[in-house]
């Protein structure tokens, strides 16, 4: 095998596993751009950051109270998580999923990253990640110790996995043992999602061929139409949800994430479950018995998801209306916090400036415009020349915008001018975008 030529070495000793390539599994490209761009606001550069997906929302007031609460809880905890949280989830996923579980099936950790990692590091099997995915998956197999198959997707299927695709890749892999599928719905980075006929149409290939999916639906709950549809529910036997606190509930920071296991995979279950004793022990305990009075709440959580799924949808249809406008190509999300642009509309403009790839046209929107997003390559598994970017379009204080939406009756549209008023940093920023793009388009046209 040949050396990595980035191991670091220790009296002769490589410290890095040969079979790891650094530029694969380094820190993670979005967390690591985010405090790039931070350092650059808090020097005085004006940026409008498109590139992080982190909930523009407060806390929900009740969690801020049940965190202070219980902040003096310092015993460790049931490794899968306190047993009235699991039974508050049990609950929360009746309402909204239709989904009867057992709390004995859930295993409760410090964020959902951390169990997505887990899981790979015991499957015994191929793992098939999706392009374009999530920046974290085919790091985390690479550091499990696979070496990821991945199921290129296109726009013409709004960025959704097939049953051709999928029996396309089984086929090709001649049915070489167990495979685990790692898909998100809604997606990140796409804000595309899954109908129940999209579910059905996948469950027929994952049951012929007995695949085990990992189904991330940290967004469930921000979909625009509250007409989320889970895996678990059309392809029970072999699913494991993944999702948390994160996203719908904004408490990123407190690193509280849940999969839930059906009982057909409760070996696989107990291997995580083993795994997680030898690394981090328990959720944190504060913050577990703060989530036991979230989900107590059903009618302040139903409040929250409502309004700021709605304040989301705004601005979603603000972004994909102005940047079509222009010509730029993209799927109008259903979900979440973000969209997937593809800007092949300047590729003329841009190589007549020498630029090529993607990254390359993000330095350069960067620069002319103020507008910093992520190159859909390398990070979401796409390729470098290919102009797609993800672009996240929460760069805004969502408190203003969730009282606003407060105000205004649940059946009464939000005003015309509400992403204007209330998101303005989106505002401003999508129409500097949209002007950088005509202006290339207006050079084209001149030269």
């Amino acid at each position: 095998m040949a050396q990595n030529p980035n191991a670091s070495k220790d009296g002769g000793m490589r410290l890095i596993r040969d079979d790891l390539v650094v530029a694969e599994y380094g820190g993670a490209s979005n967390l690591m751009f985010n405090e790039l761009v931070k350092q650059w606001i808090k020097a005085g550069r004006k940026i409008y950051h498109f590139a992080f997906g982190q909930s523009p929302f407060k806390v929900m007031d009740i969690a801020v109270e049940a965190l202070k609460q219980h902040a003096g809880e310092n015993a460790y905890l049931d490794v899968q998580g306190l047993p009235e949280l699991r039974q508050g989830i049990c609950r929360f996923h009746a309402r909204y999923d239709d989904l009867t579980i057992d709390p004995s099936q859930i295993i409760v950790g410090p964020g959902s990253k951390e169990l997505i990692f887990l899981l790979m590091s015991v499957f015994n099997g191929n793992v098939l990640i999706l392009s374009p995915s999530w920046t974290t998956y085919k790091p985390q197999a690479l550091l499990a110790g696979h070496k990821p198959v991945i199921l290129t997707v296109g726009v013409e299927s709004e960025w959704r996995v097939t049953p051709e695709i999928l029996e396309e890749a089984m086929l090709a892999q001649k049915r070489k043992g167990p495979s685990l599928l790692i898909m998100t719905n809604p997606c990140n980075p796409t804000g595309t999602a899954y109908s129940e006929n999209d579910l059905i149409a996948l469950s027929t290939v994952f049951r012929k061929y007995d695949v085990t999916v990992l189904s991330d639906e940290i967004y469930a709950r921000l979909s625009y139409d509250q007409n989320h549809v889970t895996l678990a529910k059309i392809y029970p036997e072999g699913t494991v949800l993944s999702t948390g606190l994160s996203k719908w509930a904004s408490a990123g920071g407190w690193r509280l994430g849940y999969h839930i296991y059906p009982k057909e995979l409760s070996a696989l279950k107990g291997g995580v479950k083993s795994a997680a004793s030898h690394t981090y022990s328990c959720a944190p305990a504060p913050v577990q018995h703060a989530a036991v009075q979230i989900f107590r709440d059903e009618a302040a959580c139903d409040d929250y998801i409502r309004h700021t799924s709605r304040v989301m949808a705004a601005v979603a249809e603000f972004c994909y209306r102005e940047l079509s406008s222009i010509g730029v190509k993209m799927v109008k999300p259903k979900a979440g916090y973000y969209i997937f642009p593809d800007f092949e509309v300047i590729r003329q403009p841009l190589r007549q400036r020498g630029i090529q790839t993607c990254e390359e046209m993000c330095t350069l929107m960067l620069a002319e415009c103020s507008v910093a997003v992520m190159a859909g390559g390398p990070s979401y598994l796409r390729p470098v020349e290919e102009l797609t970017t993800r672009l996240c379009y929460v760069h805004f204080d969502g408190s203003d915008a969730l009282k606003k939406s407060r105000d205004v009756s649940l059946d009464a549209p939000l005003p015309q001018t509400f992403v204007q008023d209330f998101c303005t940093p989106v505002y401003d920023g999508i129409l500097s975008l949209k002007s950088w793009v005509k202006g290339l388009l207006s050079e084209a046209e001149s030269s």
